[in-house]
C-alpha cells in the first residue's frame, strides 16, 4: 500500500548536533520574509505525551525501548491530528509546516532498541512529508558541536550515533519509490551556506545530494 504524502509538510532530519533546529528556524524566517504563510513544529511536540517522551530522553524517567517508541508514535498522532493546530490541519489550509524531526527520527533512533520493522509498523498510518531534508553531518562533528551542552541525552553517544545514521539511511531508502521529495544535504558548512542549499532544493533545483 502506497504511503500518502502530506502536501506543505517539510521535515528536517539528522543526528543530534546536525543543525536541524537551526535550519528549521532559518527556513521559517525565510518563508516569513518572502510572504509565505508558515508554522514551525518539532518532535517530540510540546503536548502532554511529547513532554513525557522528553523526560525519557533526558533520563528523568526510565521506560522500556518499545514503550518510548510507542510514546513517540502517540505524540505524532496527536501532533498530526489535533483539529485546530495539528500539522495536517495547518498544511491543508495552505500553511507551510516546517517540522524539526518526524517519523524518520523514530525509524533511526527507536529502531536501535526496538527493531526497524517494529517501529515502521507503529508509524504505518502516518503520511510522508512532501519534502524531506536530511542534514548529513559525521557523528564525530555532531559530538564536537554538542560538547558545550549541559547533560547528555539518551542517544547522544558516538557509538550509538553510528548505528542511528545507518537506520536513517535505511528509512530513507525504504521510501525511495514514494512521491516524497528527498534532499541529502551536506550540513558541515556554515549555517548560512547550509540554509541556501535547503532553499535551493525547496525552490525546485533538481538536486539529490548537495
Amino acid at each position: 500500500m502506497e504511503r500518502s504524502v502530506a502536501h506543505n509538510l517539510i521535515v528536517l532530519e539528522g543526528l543530534d548536533g546536525s543543525g536541524t533546529t537551526t535550519q528549521t528556524e532559518l527556513l521559517v524566517e525565510r518563508f516569513t520574509r518572502v510572504g509565505v504563510r508558515c508554522a514551525k513544529a518539532w518532535e517530540p511536540s510540546d503536548g502532554e505525551i511529547g513532554r513525557l517522551a522528553r523526560r525519557v530522553l533526558r533520563k528523568q524517567l526510565r521506560v522500556e525501548p518499545r514503550t518510548l517508541a510507542l510514546l513517540f508514535a502517540a505524540d505524532r498522532n496527536e501532533h498530526l491530528a489535533e483539529p485546530s493546530r495539528g500539522m495536517l490541519s495547518l498544511a491543508r489550509s495552505g500553511v507551510k509546516v516546517v517540522c524539526d524531526r518526524y517519523l524518520f527520527s523514530s525509524l533511526a533512533y527507536q529502531s536501535a532498541g526496538s527493531g526497524f520493522d517494529y517501529v515502521l509498523g507503529l508509524n504505518e498510518g502516518f503520511p510522508l512529508p512532501e519534502h524531506l531534508i536530511f542534514l548529513d553531518v559525521p557523528p564525530a562533528e555532531c559530538q564536537r558541536r554538542m560538547a558545550g551542552r549541559d547533560g547528555v541525552d539518551l542517544f547522544e553517544h558516538i557509538e550509538l550515533q553510528e548505528s542511528i545514521v545507518a537506520f536513517y539511511r535505511r528509512g530513507i531508502d525504504h521510501f525511495r519509490d514514494s512521491p516524497m521529495n528527498v534532499a541529502i544535504v551536506d550540513g558541515t558548512g556554515t549555517r548560512e551556506a547550509v540554509h541556501e542549499k535547503i532553499w535551493s532544493f525547496l525552490s525546485g533545483a533538481p538536486i539529490e545530494r548537495m
